[in-house]
């Protein structure tokens, strides 16, 4: 018996393909590539246009397979709630967005099982770092100023 074997790799939300790095990889284990690759593309569908990490566990002997999907890195779910391509080339002088609370506390709810964050505030004070050195003002504010409301607690209701 066979050991599984697994294939990680970092595809474009919703439009993952037969191509490299997938079908090359899956390919010689005799499965059928486009069937992982319609399950990929149905689980990654809502992350459309972001680099989305997966890995697919192959059982060899069985030809079955699982297919994981990651978190896409933060930078890359800021952009696409600021509704941007990229972050400022030099962030804390050019602002390229605004993104608003709520957006953040959706992004940290997504991200703090992966998190070092103890708890959702914190984790939203990691969200809102990654906005300070990408150039996005959160509620029309530079990021770093936000930090003095967010420990006062007026951004409470929204982090629960």
């Amino acid at each position: 018996m066979e050991q599984k074997k697994s294939i990680s790799a970092l595809v474009s939300g919703g439009e993952a393909s037969a191509g490299p790095p997938l079908g090359p990889a899956l390919g010689p284990m005799g499965i059928n590539v486009l069937q992982v690759v319609n399950t990929i593309n149905e689980k990654t569908k809502e992350f459309h246009g972001m680099k989305v990490p997966v890995k697919v566990d192959v059982d060899p002997d069985t030809k079955k397979f699982n297919v994981e999907v990651g978190v896409p890195p933060t930078t890359a779910l800021i952009a696409k709630e600021a509704n941007i391509s990229k972050g400022s080339g030099t962030a804390g002088k050019d602002f390229v967005g605004n993104i608003s609370m709520e957006a953040i506390v959706k992004i940290a709810k997504m991200k703090i099982d992966i998190s070092y964050a103890t708890s959702l505030k914190s984790s939203v004070k990691e969200i809102i770092g990654s906005c300070v050195s990408s150039g996005i003002k959160v509620e029309d504010k530079p990021a770093r100023e936000i930090y003095p409301d967010l420990m006062a607690g007026k951004f409470d209701h929204l982090i629960v």
